[in-house]
């Protein structure tokens, strides 16, 4: 006969596991299919200069032993996962953070012109969804010209808004946060008048009925119920102001910043280097989303919103 005590207990666990199970194949499937072709596509493109150098040193190709040689060159077409995590693991781990040789001091330089630009691009952007959403006139003059300020490629405008900039004085942080600023707003606008117009009537008109005024309506529904839309948008904001941050620092020639790091690594053929610098911003990307995303939970969970 089963015993009713162990049923509840045993079965719980058992679907957190399961879940999680169910979770963790699929992405660990998808990331064991990308280092292996990650490991073909670097044997493939860095064989050619093995055949060469035998070729050079009029020795015998043997295609075993170059193929061991592709994932240990110095200056790969393509390095090897391994070369990047070793790359990654010196400057990170074994450098001072102070030094220049650090990937966290040039993170640190990025990260800061990300911070800043994701801060300014939040609040026009919410600025510009509230004056879209409450004003006709700006809905039908404003918001056809954000759109349109997204066709431009951010590497025509980055370095035109630096050298406008450099001629008035402002130098350093703040060119790169505008770009951010640029990359940022767009996706907090369009997110903000969504998540603002999501109340639908019934919700307006019972506002109307309790006498609520155009501010109680804002505080009381219309910005709550916006919360869901707008930290999706911030999510998608983070990652472009991180983009924006690198661009800005690309047309200056930066000592310091991931961006820095990719133009010294293109300059001296060091693709090691850039791979881990490309790394070491997406790892930064991922992080600054997850922790957007956790303070979405949080706001939500506060609020109300059920997940």
């Amino acid at each position: 006969m089963a015993c009713p005590h162990y049923d509840g207990p045993m079965t719980k666990p058992l679907g957190i596991f399961t879940r999680a199970h169910r979770t963790a194949l699929p992405v660990l499937t998808v990331v064991a299919a990308i280092f292996v072709i990650w490991y073909g596509a670097a044997a493939v493109m860095n064989l050619p200069w093995e055949r060469d150098q035998a070729e050079r040193a009029g020795v015998e190709f043997v295609l075993t032993d170059a193929l061991s040689n592709t994932m240990a060159q110095e200056r790969p077409v393509l390095p090897a996962p391994h070369q990047v995590a070793q790359e990654l693991w010196k400057t990170t781990v074994e450098k001072k953070i102070t030094s220049k040789r650090s990937l966290v001091y040039h993170g640190w330089i990025t990260l800061s012109a990300t911070l800043l630009g994701f801060l300014f691009g939040t609040i026009l952007g919410m600025a510009l969804a509230i004056g879209i959403v409450y004003n006709r006139a700006m809905d039908m003059s404003v918001m056809p010209w954000v759109i349109a300020s997204q066709t431009i490629p951010i590497l025509a405008i980055a370095p035109m808004i630096i050298v406008v900039l450099n001629a008035v004085g402002i130098s350093g942080l703040l060119p790169k946060a505008f770009i951010s600023t640029y990359l940022a707003f767009f996706p907090v606008v369009v997110g903000m008048v969504k998540g603002l117009r999501s109340p639908d009537a019934l919700q307006t008109d019972l506002m109307r009925t309790y006498n609520a005024s155009a501010n109680q309506t804002f505080w009381k529904l219309r910005l709550p119920g916006s919360m869901p839309y707008l930290f999706t948008s911030m999510k998608v904001a983070v990652a472009a102001s991180l983009v924006g941050a690198i661009v800005g620092e690309l047309p200056t020639g930066a000592v310091a910043g991931l961006g820095a790091r990719l133009l010294a690594g293109s300059y001296y053929g060091q693709t090691i280097q850039i791979w881990s610098a490309l790394i070491a911003a997406a790892i930064l990307a991922a992080s600054l989303v997850a922790i957007v995303g956790l303070a979405g939970r949080i706001v939500e969970r506060r609020m109300g919103f059920a997940r």
